[in-house]
């Protein structure tokens, strides 16, 4: 029972839990933010679903559809999530990139060593 106690309070079930709770539900703004622009788009093209679309009986609206809604979810995931996230990161953690740059300790042991070892090949 100890076992299962453990599971159920470590912290990483716990954040990914809410990740998938705040994905599911990022993903239906997202959704209906597609739906909203696939409108607009119908209301220029006098069409919003592509679906029934088939130049010389061949499918292609489907497909049409999907990628257009594919374009604008791609779209409004970079310019509303990722820009913004970059320059907030960029504002208020900005030696973050250089941590994260940071080699190991160990691996910069393995280095030096590397470094120390073609030093000697040199000489010898």
């Amino acid at each position: 029972m100890s076992g299962f106690k453990a599971f159920l309070l470590r912290g990483n079930l716990i954040e990914l839990a809410v990740a998938f709770i705040m994905g599911g539900a990022f993903a239906t703004v997202v959704t209906a933010m597609v739906d909203v622009i696939m409108d607009l788009i119908g209301l220029l093209g006098d069409q919003p679903d592509f679906s029934n679309y088939a130049p010389k009986d061949v499918s292609v609206g489907a497909f049409i559809t999907a990628l257009i809604a594919f374009l604008i979810l791609a779209a409004v995931v970079y310019f509303a999530i990722v820009v913004p996230y970059t320059k907030a990161k960029e504002k208020y953690f900005p030696d973050a990139d250089k941590e994260d740059a940071a080699a190991p300790e160990d691996v910069q042991l393995l280095q030096e060593i590397r470094d120390l070892l073609k030093a000697q090949a040199q000489r010898g």
